[in-house]
């Protein structure tokens, strides 16, 4: 494959999307229609990393989905991703709501835990054909001891409600993490290492991403 395809991300996570941009890979974004409840029901009794998995699938197939419906003039990759975080072999997504912030802190706070990420790739053609390969991608993450005060003022700050495990370590969170043994753009949400992996897979070189990365994504 000589010309570079489009690579769109099926998030709207910001943290994802600055990784893309750090790896200096053009993108575009074009969310998910994905009832994340109703893929986890359909799940009972997988495993957090299968979780995780499954999600990231449904949504980048979805995407995908949506790619090819509106026709492409070029080879299109879809990355779908999503995080699932295991404590005590509990799966547990975002929060949403800060008292379950300040509740899944109180439970991880001075110990560890690991971040599941499922990353699917999916590669559309004009012609509407997709081949796509997953894989799973997961890290320890060891937190710092917090007290009340502590707890509450990150809760306050917004940011621990719509990430996996109530936290993250590219913001505020950064401060609560003591220490990340994996891949830690993985736990951020993308890992891109895997992304070479997965293209090289579908039989994108990951060089020609980089070589159309002249322009802002």
């Amino acid at each position: 494959m000589t010309d570079a395809p489009e690579l769109v991300l099926g998030s709207a996570s910001p943290g994802r999307a600055e990784i893309l941009t750090r790896a200096r890979v053009p993108f575009r974004t074009l969310v998910s229609h994905v009832d994340e409840a109703a893929v986890g029901a359909r799940a009972s009794g997988a495993s957090p990393a299968q979780l995780a998995l499954l999600l990231a699938e449904a949504k980048g197939r979805n995407v995908a989905a949506q790619v090819a419906e509106a026709g492409v003039e070029r080879p299109t990759l879809v990355v779908g991703c999503d995080s699932v975080f295991e404590m005590d072999g509990v799966a547990y997504g975002k929060p949403y709501e800060p008292e379950v912030a300040v509740e899944r802190w109180r439970l991880q706070q001075g110990r560890e835990g690991v971040l599941h990420t499922g990353q699917w790739l999916g590669l559309v053609q004009p012609d509407g054909t997709l081949r796509s390969t997953s894989a799973q991608v997961s890290a320890v993450v060891r937190f710092a001891a917090a007290d009340e005060r502590t707890i509450a003022a990150y809760v306050a700050t917004g940011e621990p409600l719509r990430c996996a495990g109530a936290f993250t370590i590219d913001g505020a969170g950064a401060a609560l993490v003591d220490s990340v043994d994996g891949d830690p753009n993985a736990v951020v949400g993308l890992s891109v290492s895997t992304l070479r992996t997965q293209c090289e897979e579908l039989g994108v070189p990951f060089t020609v991403l980089w070589d159309s990365s002249n322009s802002e994504p």
